[in-house]
Parts: C-alpha cells; structure tokens; sequence
C-alpha cells in the first residue's frame, strides 16, 4: 500500500515537472536558435533593409558602407509572417546606374548559399562609379522561395572611394573595368595580389575576361618613384575568375600601381611601360597605407 502512494505521488510529480522541463527546453532551443542566426552576421556590416509586402531582403557587407569598386555582400531574407529567415531561397540580382542620359549595370558575380551558414547568401557586386547629387545606383533583387518568385528593388548609396581602385577604359570599341580586390590590407613585404578585369557586353551585362596577362610595376612617387622587388605577373585563375600575383611594398605610404594589359595573343591592350622618361602608365590603380 505505500508502495502503491509512493508510485501515485511520484507520477504527480513527474506529471507537473515535465511540462517545465519541455518549456525549458523548447526555450533553450529558442534561445541557441536566435543565437546561431545572430552571429552569423555577427562579423559583417548592416547595410541596408529592402522590404516588399512578403519579406525584408537584409543586406550586409565586409565593409561599413558600399564603396566605389569590389564589394563583397551577404543578403538574407527575413519572413513577415513568420518573423523567420529563409534557410533555402534561389537568388539573383542586378545593380543599375541611373545616370541622367542613360542607365548601365556593373560586374557582378552570382549569388550563392555561404558555406557553412544556414541563413546567408554572398557574391560580388563592382560600382566602377560612385553616385552623386543627381545619379544613383538602386539594386534589384529576384529570388524564389518554396517555388513562389518575388521581387524587390532599392536605392542603395555608394560613396567614392578614397584612392583609385578601379579603372574604366576603352580598346577597339570594347569597355573594360578593372577592379582592385587585394590586398585588402596591404602590408609591408609580399602580398597576394588580386585583380578582377571585365568587358562590358551590353549596358546591363558583363563578362569575365579569361586568360589575360597582367604586368605590373608598382612605384612609389614621392621617393623617387622607386619599385619593389619580388613582384609576379599576374595570371588568370580559372577556379576563382579573377587574376592573381603578388605584389611587394617596402614601406608603407602611397603607392601607384602601374599595368600592362596583354590580351590572349599576347598583344598589349592598355598600358604602357615605365621608364626614366614616362614616371607612370595610362593604366593604374592606387594603394595607401
């Protein structure tokens, strides 16, 4: 008979301590679940919120603000009605210059799931200008959620960059832009260095340029423009689709970049050689650190 009591006393027991238990649990869940979302954003920059009647599009940057040249940018979207972010959406996107007399898009890159994050997507957009009092950049944002497609479209605000850090430039009827990508922080010795180069198809789109070659002279104005030592061709990479070398500094301070654009036939595109007599080529880009 007490065994019996004790049994029954001990159910009553488990009986009010479950539901505690399973609401502590639910709430811990909760808790890591919020916590997972925010610190995969934790190392980016808030860029800007675009929002439709369905969702709000976040976008992010590894930089505090979008910039004239390379910009690498993470999206997620956020359910209103849920409150919850989408974990598998299909993504594109198309930045456009809406210039006074005629609009033009830039290089782009495909947006593609972060690897290893559940609610991030990143690419690539290049500005190669900056906007002003009366020209502006808006992005427009495409994507697919559970086989439904929405739309969403901003103005987004693009400063000028402090050095020159891409170039815009004509050859046979053919636009390029040439974009600096690293070294990001540059330092003193030898850096990777990597560039991207594109052509202009149309006004809205823009190729990749495969299997250039790209010499360099870095030198230094204000010391006698001197060069470095130990700097590489650069040569275009196919897994990555942008060029790379390296690039020596000796100090630090403000460095030119001088290029010498080959095509794949080894013809010289743009450029020109620096010598005692010409202190700079017509194609360059600009570093100061």
């Amino acid at each position: 008979m007490l065994c019996l009591i004790f049994n029954t006393t001990k159910m009553k027991t488990l009986k009010y301590i479950l539901p505690i238990l399973s609401l502590l649990f639910i709430t811990s869940c909760t808790k890591n679940d919020e916590n997972i979302l925010l610190d995969e954003t934790a190392e980016l920059h808030f860029i800007k919120t675009l929002s439709n009647t369905d969702h709000d599009v976040e976008v992010f940057s590894t930089k505090s603000n979008l910039e004239q040249g390379y910009n690498n940018l993470y999206i997620r979207i956020r359910e209103k009605a849920t409150d919850m972010y989408v974990e598998n959406a299909s993504i594109t996107w198309k930045p456009i210059m809406n210039m006074m007399m005629m609009k033009h898009s830039s290089p782009k890159s495909e947006v593609t799931k972060t690897e290893g994050k559940r609610t991030l997507y990143n690419g690539y957009i290049v500005f190669q200008m900056a906007e002003n009092a009366t020209e502006k950049w808006d992005l427009t944002i495409d994507y697919t959620v559970n086989n439904i497609t929405y739309t969403i479209k901003d103005l987004i605000s693009v400063s000028a960059s402090v050095k020159k850090n891409v170039a815009v430039f004509m050859k046979d009827n053919v636009k390029y832009v040439m974009v600096l990508i690293d070294p990001k922080e540059p330092k003193v010795g030898l850096n990777n260095f990597k560039i991207g180069l594109y052509k202009m198809e149309n006004m809205m789109s823009f190729l990749v340029v495969e299997n250039y070659m790209i010499k360099q002279d870095p030198r230094m104005p204000s010391m006698g423009n001197h060069s470095s030592p130990n700097n590489t061709d650069l040569i275009f990479d196919t897994a990555s689709n942008i060029y790379e070398g390296n690039i020596s500094f000796t100090m630090t301070g403000y460095w030119k970049l001088n290029f010498m654009l080959y095509n794949a036939t080894n013809q010289l595109v743009k450029g020109e050689e620096v010598t005692a007599n010409n202190d700079s080529s017509s194609l360059f880009l600009e570093i100061e650190f």
